[in-house]
């Protein structure tokens, strides 16, 4: 006899990959199938203790700051009567490698689903510790299909910083920036595929700098 066992799944992916959008969809596919869930977010677009996605879907959230307790938290609501059958957790690169094992725990101590979305590494192309311990510890890995495109046209497979419009590779791993290409913030962010974040050309670089999407082999960009 086969029995549903509750899993600890991390979903990642760049940027603009959808992770969002998945987590927002997957707490309405499990809500609308009569399940109750709890949905947690960390320095979301929208602002404190919300989760949203680019396309314009939102919802409330709890905000995982460093002193929330997963374990705790999620342990005293159901001594109190409070029915909890899975977890959301929106942007998980941020949480502490110990509210990581928090989850794990809750999956394997009180069969409760966790499904956790993030970002697997950082401008630097650095792992983040908390998409670090869910590689570690997750019983399931599914990276996004959803590809985001870098401005030449191939898959983007890095995160980039931006700093009044110029690409940094070095600075606190963690500041919160926009990646809208109009954004007003000095710090912003932008999907590069692995040759465009070596070489440091972003999209408005190449524009600048007329960088052509496919150069031959003698080109500028190639011998850089």
């Amino acid at each position: 006899m086969f029995f549903d066992m509750a899993e600890l799944v991390y979903f990642c992916g760049t940027m603009d990959s959808g992770k969002s959008t998945l987590a927002l969809q997957t707490h309405h596919n499990h809500s609308s199938a009569g399940h109750k869930g709890i949905v947690f977010t960390r320095n979301d677009r929208a602002g404190k203790a919300k989760l949203s996605s680019r396309l314009g879907l939102e919802t409330i959230a709890t905000e995982a700051d460093d002193d929330l307790d997963f374990y705790l938290m999620v342990t005293s609501e159901l001594a109190n009567g409070r029915q909890i059958d899975y977890l959301i957790c929106d942007e998980v690169q941020f949480y502490q490698t110990q509210q990581i094992e928090q989850l794990a725990r809750l999956v394997d101590d009180h069969e409760i689903d966790v499904f956790t979305f993030g970002i697997t590494a950082d401008f630097r192309t650095e792992l983040f510790p908390g998409s670090k311990r869910l590689y570690e510890l997750a019983d399931r890995v599914n990276v996004l299909q959803v590809e985001a495109l870098c401005w030449c046209g191939k898959r983007a497979t890095h995160n980039a910083r931006l700093i009044d419009g110029q690409m940094v590779t070095e600075g606190e791993q963690v500041a919160v920036g926009d990646t809208s290409p109009n954004a007003p913030f000095a710090v912003t962010y932008e999907v590069l595929c692995r040759k465009h974040h070596m070489k440091k050309i972003s999209a408005a670089k190449a524009k600048a700098e007329h960088v052509s999407r496919n150069p031959l082999p003698f080109s500028k960009e190639n011998t850089a």
